[in-house]
């Protein structure tokens, strides 16, 4: 049980700490097959009753993959930074373009969650079998007999039937497994279709190189590292001067005293700041350089956030 616990630990380490887009969906997709394998051992239990089957099945399904893309679309910062944008300027900067791509990739993160939660599902077989074993026509069996109907064929998923039904169990449960994998796979190879056209087209409509690309993503990554670094030390060191302030004192390990020494805090950055370098941004540049956040464009001095004559916008957004 410890090492269970010490390998959720670090699965949730990796987890909030990785930036990389990849790294970072692949872990999503381990915990949710550790969390579905979890359900389908602990938690799934059909009913194996006419009716309540199938919105059992359905429900183990597509309830966990709506509450993991609710999850998603809440841990993305662009939904935040659309919030924000919208409260504080509206949607007029952006082209429908632009606003699509906005859309696409907040739907897209949040989807790899409940995509993988669906696939390992159906490959599993368990909760179709449950959904639709009631559906199977006694017609389609060989030597069925005529007595038994929907309601023995909703036991099928848990082995309630009587003897001389074995064999015809084994088979539904067998050709809805088949049914059930192989929209699974079909599933894992439209998902695999559409990826790879997505990072074809980013790539395709993409006015810059490979490799300014790929420094812009390193830039991202590095300010957004620095910048909850230095807020987090920042906030710390006002909060010792005001407690201070208050108390006359303030009780600080020898870390925080030389913070405090070393980084002198006068006060906040007034909120116009904050509004500017907060909300959604999709690449600009001015008078051909570029300018690869809401917070280089501040520190340039550039005002507003729409296409001028000097620059253009550029349809794709920062990983």
């Amino acid at each position: 049980m410890a090492a269970l616990i010490a390998e959720n630990f670090r699965f949730l380490s990796l987890f909030f700490k990785s930036k990389d887009v990849m790294i970072f969906n692949g872990l999503v997709a381990l915990g949710t097959v550790g969390s579905e394998e979890l359900f389908s051992v602990f938690a799934f239990n059909c009913p194996c009753s006419p009716a309540r089957n199938y919105i059992y099945g359905l429900a183990a399904i597509g309830v966990p993959a709506l509450a993991l893309f609710l999850i998603g679309v809440i841990w993305n910062n662009h939904t935040w930074n659309l919030v924000t944008e919208c409260q504080k300027r509206g949607t007029k900067n952006f082209s429908t373009a632009a606003t699509f791509l906005l859309f696409g990739s907040i739907m897209g993160r949040a989807a790899v969650a409940p995509v993988t939660w669906s696939v390992i599902s159906l490959l599993r077989g368990e909760a179709y079998i449950c959904a639709l074993s009631e559906f199977v026509r006694p017609s389609s069996m060989d030597k069925f007999p005529a007595e038994h109907g929907a309601e023995v064929l909703a036991r099928f998923p848990c082995k309630d039937v009587p003897a001389n039904l074995t064999k015809f169990r084994d088979d539904v449960t067998r050709r809805l497994r088949y049914e059930s994998q192989l929209f699974g796979w079909l599933l894992i190879g439209i998902v695999a279709v559409l990826v790879f056209l997505t990072k074809c087209l980013k790539h395709c409509c993409s006015p810059l190189s490979y490799r300014q690309e790929a420094y812009w993503t390193q830039y991202r990554s590095n300010e957004d590292k620095l910048f909850r670094r230095t807020a987090e030390v920042h906030s710390r060191i006002l909060a010792a001067k005001n407690v201070k302030h208050f108390f006359g004192f303030v009780a600080l390990d020898k870390e925080e005293k030389e913070l405090v020494q070393e980084f002198p805090v006068e006060d906040v950055q007034p909120s116009p700041q904050w509004n500017a370098i907060t909300g959604v941004y999709i690449y600009r540049e001015n008078k051909g350089f570029p300018l690869y956040s809401r917070l280089h464009k501040w520190a340039k001095g550039v005002e507003g956030n729409g296409p001028s004559p000097e620059g253009h916008e550029m349809l794709f957004l920062a990983s």
